[in-house]
């Protein structure tokens, strides 16, 4: 029987009056956040079940699957891209380094599909395994709530099922938006875009964040010709501005084409491909448009209304600091909730979800200092608050310090790319506020840095630091000379 739940005071317990329940705790939505809270509530003793639909590794028709869309249609599936589309480059800067490369180079795009197919089948098998492992009742069907103790889940077959719980969470992430413009049916999302039939030669992407980005160089990486659709005059709204410059040098120097102020005004089929059209009259021939315009948390078929459960504009679920909706008995973690749509914040968040509620250890989920990596070729990562944040932040003067190098690979190979790396610090208590890079290995980089920010490091404790040589890491410990200093009450410029 689950151990008892303690929150500011309140205490609950599952005891002998509370048998009468099903479940102790049911789940709807088995990705990331949903099987981290499941399992470890699980193993606190909670009987738990959890539902999802099944698993089509090739088709993007069904959204189901236990392991979610990270790890199904996401992050995973797109980081596998991201590593063939990579080698096109590496293969040219090779070149200089002495290996001789004399017969054609091709790519085989099925070949990479099916590879990427193959793994994303064996992890929603370990997935499956995980919650057998736990204890954890594996329900294949689409779940919604009928009250507040209540859950019915229907299966393919069109059978419905009912289960009652004492609490129920809700984990169903969020789902890729499409812009209305006519002939949006004729584009694609980033589901389909990782189940392509054919490898595009001609690519048209609308939208300025990180999916779009991360699209655009894995197909110009592949050799597609690839124009890139975005409204405001910088890709990445959010980043830290001088980033998205550097981001965006980067991308025009791999031969993607930028249209920044830009946006699409009509699609249309032709014997030639997709004609597509932009508000300032320009028009292009594409094999596949990529609508990468943002995504909606995915609540519309979940009966909420039913049960009293508030929802905000957007349609997220609106809960407290412990993931706890309005109604007592529901309770929600991850994208479904909008509040930071990244994969190890919903893990942490169904951490804490288990802790509190069976583990007798009340957990509220921790935002500060939480790192963040575009996949675009090369990648950014950035930790920490970018410099317009900390500017409007600020109670004191804000240090800059930047560095802006070749690396050692390039001087080689001959690539014109700079890696750009960041600290932003605060310049009375010396603390590092934000850390941003955009370069090869940068998430892998910026994660130990990371680390440093959470335990509260100051830029004199990163310049004791020894650095790795030869490295690109080394210059986090060596930006010893300011590039300027912003003084406290200073307005951040407008983001572009």
């Amino acid at each position: 029987m689950a151990r008892k739940m303690l929150i500011d005071g309140e205490v609950n317990q599952s005891n002998e009056q509370e048998s009468h329940y099903d479940f102790d705790l049911f789940v709807i939505g088995a990705g990331s956040g949903g099987v981290r809270a499941s399992r470890f509530s699980a193993n606190y003793g909670a009987k738990v079940a959890i539902c999802e639909l099944p698993f089509h590794p090739i088709s993007s028709e069904v959204v189901g699957g236990v392991g979610g869309t990270c790890v199904l249609r996401g992050c995973v599936p797109k980081k596998i891209l991201v590593y063939g589309a990579s080698f096109g480059g590496d293969i040219e800067d090779a070149r200089n380094y002495g290996w001789e490369i004399n017969e054609k180079v091709e790519f085989n795009w099925k070949k990479l599909l099916q590879k990427k197919t193959d793994e994303i089948t064996r992890l929603n098998g370990i997935y499956k395994r995980l919650l057998s492992n736990a204890g954890v009742k594996l329900l294949e069907g689409e779940g919604k709530v009928v009250g507040p103790n209540e859950v019915e889940v229907t299966q393919l077959d069109g059978t419905k099922l009912s289960y009652s719980a004492k609490h129920i969470l809700i984990s169903t992430g969020n789902r890729a938006q499409r812009p209305n413009i006519p002939g949006q049916e004729l584009a694609i999302t980033s589901d389909e875009a990782l189940s392509l039939e054919d490898m595009p030669k001609r690519a048209v992407v609308l939208g300025g964040g990180y999916i779009a980005v991360e699209f655009a160089s894995i197909w110009r990486g592949m050799g597609a010709t690839v124009d890139l659709v975005f409204r405001k005059e910088l890709p990445l709204r959010g980043f830290d501005d001088e980033m998205r410059a550097v981001v965006a040098r980067n991308l025009e120097g791999r031969g993607i084409n930028l249209h920044p102020r830009t946006t699409l005004t009509q699609l249309i089929k032709t014997e030639n491909g997709i004609k597509v059209s932009t508000d300032h009259g320009e028009e292009f021939l594409a094999d596949v448009v990529l609508f990468a315009t943002g995504r909606a948390p995915y609540t519309k078929r979940l009966n909420l209304e039913t049960a009293g459960v508030e929802l905000d504009s957007t349609g997220a679920i609106k809960v407290d600091e412990y993931s706890r909706t309005n109604i007592p008995s529901i309770w929600a973690v991850g994208d479904v909730t909008n509040r930071m749509n990244l994969t190890p914040v919903a893990l942490m968040e169904g951490t804490c979800f288990a802790k509190t509620v069976f583990g007798g250890q009340p957990c509220k989920p921790d935002y500060r200092d939480v790192p963040s990596a575009v996949f675009s070729i090369p990648p950014l990562s950035v930790v920490g608050l970018s410099e317009e944040q900390a500017i409007e932040q600020a109670k004191n003067d804000i240090l800059v310090f930047t560095s802006t190098f070749n690396p050692m690979k390039n001087t080689i190979s001959g690539r014109q790319e700079k890696t750009v790396m960041k600290l932003v610090v605060d310049a009375e208590t010396d603390k590092v506020l934000g850390a941003s890079m955009c370069g090869p290995d940068a998430p892998e980089i910026i994660q130990g840095i990371a680390v440093a920010l959470k335990c509260g490091a100051t830029k004199a404790q990163l310049d004791s630091t020894v650095g790795i040589h030869p490295s690109t890491a080394e210059e986090f410990v060596t930006m010893r000379s300011l590039t300027r200093r912003i003084t406290a009450g200073s307005k951040p410029k407008t983001s572009l």
